[in-house]
């Protein structure tokens, strides 16, 4: 805008009610299945920075978003002439780059799974103890985490499982970044259990358009029970961040489990070599 003062204005109006409408009616002007849920301004000088919140289905939905926000901003240039849009996205997003708004916020689908596994099955199978990897936890990916000033990554290996399950399935391996945003919390039970969670806040997946069409990632959609469009939009994409977000935590629990028990660098040497040449 030209003065900040104008860009005020547009922050103002734009968070009356009946205002939203307006853009609302814009945006959802252009697509069948996207809808407008929010839009949340932010000022900074001259600049105006909208974030939106949408509906997309079982899309992921960047291009049908992309297309409903520029009807936006026509809604806006015809109550202020003097709007000037330097760049579709302004970055407050965020996409493909590591943000705590998508952190606090949320981006996509947000996920937060949990399980319980009985002390014999971590003693014989994962061959470590309850307290042991509790406190491997905190101190790995709790404490250590913080020490690093991370932004939600207060994982072990979350972006591992992530990038493993959105290759197979046809979605942007480059959304990995805030796809893999997750915090790992375990806890020992009054019953001597392990009890672990994944909280989730951003996984950015679709089940139709991009690479979900190839043939080996249809497949693997349709053996999750998520390929194509669900009878209820967005239903096969819900179920696929699921399917992640299982992914993750199980990751979680192995990789702990070895550093727990110290034992990665023998399994790596043992299973992760190739044999020797004689």
């Amino acid at each position: 805008m030209p003065s900040a003062r104008e860009a005020a204005e547009v922050l103002l109006w734009i968070k009356e009610p009946v205002n939203f409408l307006k853009l609302k009616e814009s945006f959802e002007s252009t697509t069948s299945f996207g809808k407008l849920i929010e839009a949340s301004p932010t000022v900074a000088g001259r600049n105006v920075y909208i974030r939106l919140r949408c509906f997309s289905g079982d899309a992921m939905g960047m291009n049908m978003i992309s297309k409903g926000s520029l009807a936006v901003i026509d809604c806006l240039k015809v109550q202020f002439p003097n709007l000037l849009l330097i760049a579709l996205s302004g970055n407050l997003c965020t996409d493909k780059k590591a943000a705590a708004i998508n952190w606090i916020e949320g981006r996509g689908k947000s996920v937060v799974i949990e399980a319980t596994i009985p002390m014999d099955i971590v003693r014989t199978t994962l061959k470590t103890s309850v307290p042991a990897i509790v406190e491997t936890n905190v101190n790995k990916n709790l404490i250590g985490s913080a020490m690093a000033s991370v932004v939600g990554g207060f994982n072990a290996h979350a972006a591992n499982n992530v990038t493993a399950v959105f290759l197979a399935t046809g979605q942007d391996p480059a959304q990995n970044v805030e796809s893999s945003n997750c915090i790992t919390l375990m806890e020992e039970t009054t019953e001597g259990d392990l009890w672990i969670s994944c909280t989730m806040p951003s996984i950015e997946v679709g089940t139709v358009g991009g690479g979900t069409g190839l043939p080996a990632q249809s497949a693997c959609l349709k053996a999750i029970g998520a390929k194509g469009g669900g009878i209820n939009p967005g239903d096969n994409a819900r179920q696929l961040a699921h399917v992640v977000a299982a992914a993750t935590i199980a990751g979680e629990l192995s990789l702990m489990a070895a550093l727990a028990s110290n034992s990665l660098v023998s399994a790596h040497m043992a299973h992760n070599r190739k044999p020797a040449s004689k």
